[in-house]
């Protein structure tokens, strides 16, 4: 290769997204070393063939991967290389969690304020509770309030609420001692996952509210902290308060009718309620199947629902049977065990022609 066939450093370094110092650097790492080097004036060439594993070492180390790492991905196949990846961002996702958490108890002890008690739970209960309710989060850079988990503390109960805006997701739990006085937050929601598993190992869970979050007091486990969201919660209350009465209700197998979502294919899920039964089909799918076996009472409907919403909701139903409470196909329908209330799910449908 000719040296007009080259590259100098700096219009390489310009191709890449690289510093010419960076290229210096990985160059003398052995990650990328250069094509040529003059051995007069010592500059350094690269071939534009050298691109494509310039772009993807910068950007592998964007994501803070280490350099033995880096070298690691670029020599591997591609299966090895998205396995090896996996790992480093699991790795630094926890990281970063156990850091916050770390910070939080730091942030506590720097004050004078004493924790205030939430109530004592129970763990397995308390973290069955977190990981359900958890599931009617989202992601949203625009409204990070979604991810977190809405706590409120009574001396009757304490109650648990999510919501991504398509489903709302709210378990009521009986302390086994109460709060100490009324109190209400929103808990960041990935914290809360990641503290789940030690949650549920501990008999008891004594959870405190301090000025800067959560602490969870767990019997013979190191204590768990979780930082509080201040953005405004939605107003939930105020959504339940205003639904109109149910027109339809529909009792059916849990199992079932899970087994009927996942055989159907495509994004949305139709609903036809009959006296006859529940018929569940994919949208669009107008030829005859049979019902599920269900309690019907009221009026007969059609109702579409996004599988991503209906599934998540039915799937975490306490007890064998769930229990929908409908009021038309433009309304939320609410879905719960058909012999306990203390989890309620609220899922909202689409419209049969809507596209994903």
């Amino acid at each position: 290769m000719t040296n007009s066939e080259l590259m100098p450093i700096g219009v390489f370094a310009r191709h890449s997204g690289l510093t010419s110092s960076a290229l210096r650097f990985y160059g003398d790492c052995g990650l990328l070393p250069p094509a040529e080097v003059d051995p007069v004036s010592g500059y350094r060439y690269y071939s534009a063939g050298q691109v494509a594993r310039a772009i993807e070492l910068r950007r592998l180390r964007e994501i803070g991967m280490p350099l033995a790492g880096v070298e690691a991905v670029l020599n591997a196949e591609p299966g090895e290389a998205i396995r090896l990846i996996d790992e480093h961002v699991d790795k630094v996702v926890g990281d970063a969690t156990a850091a916050r958490q770390k910070a939080a108890s730091v942030k506590s002890s720097l004050t004078d304020v004493s924790s205030l008690l939430i109530a004592v739970l129970k763990g397995p209960v308390l973290a069955d509770a977190i990981e359900q309710v958890l599931t009617a989060t989202a992601r949203d850079p625009g409204m990070p309030v979604l991810g977190g988990l809405r706590i409120e503390a009574t001396q009757e109960a304490v109650t648990l609420t999510a919501t991504d805006r398509y489903r709302l997701s709210t378990r009521t739990l009986v302390p086994t001692e109460p709060a100490s006085a009324p109190w209400a937050a929103t808990v960041d929601g990935d914290e809360l996952r990641a503290a789940a598993s030690e949650i549920r190992r501990s008999t008891l869970v004594r959870v405190e509210a301090t000025p800067y979050g959560i602490r969870l007091r767990l019997a013979d486990r190191e204590d768990q902290h979780c930082r509080l969201l201040s953005e405004h919660f939605p107003d939930y209350r105020l959504m339940l308060t205003s639904l109109p009465e149910p027109t339809t209700r529909v009792t059916v197998s849990k199992n079932l009718f899970l087994r009927a979502l996942e055989e159907h294919p495509g994004e949305q899920i139709s609903l036809r309620v009959t006296h006859r039964g529940l018929h569940v089909r994919a949208a669009g799918d107008e030829h005859p199947d049979p019902p599920l076996r269900a309690t019907v009472t009221g009026r007969e409907l059609r109702i579409s629902f996004q599988l991503t919403t209906l599934y998540p909701a039915v799937s975490t139903a306490i007890g064998p049977d769930v229990m929908l409470d409908l009021r038309g196909p433009d309304q939320p329908v609410t879905l719960r065990s058909a012999d306990r209330g203390d989890l309620t799910t609220l899922a909202m449908p689409v419209r049969r022609d809507h596209a994903a």
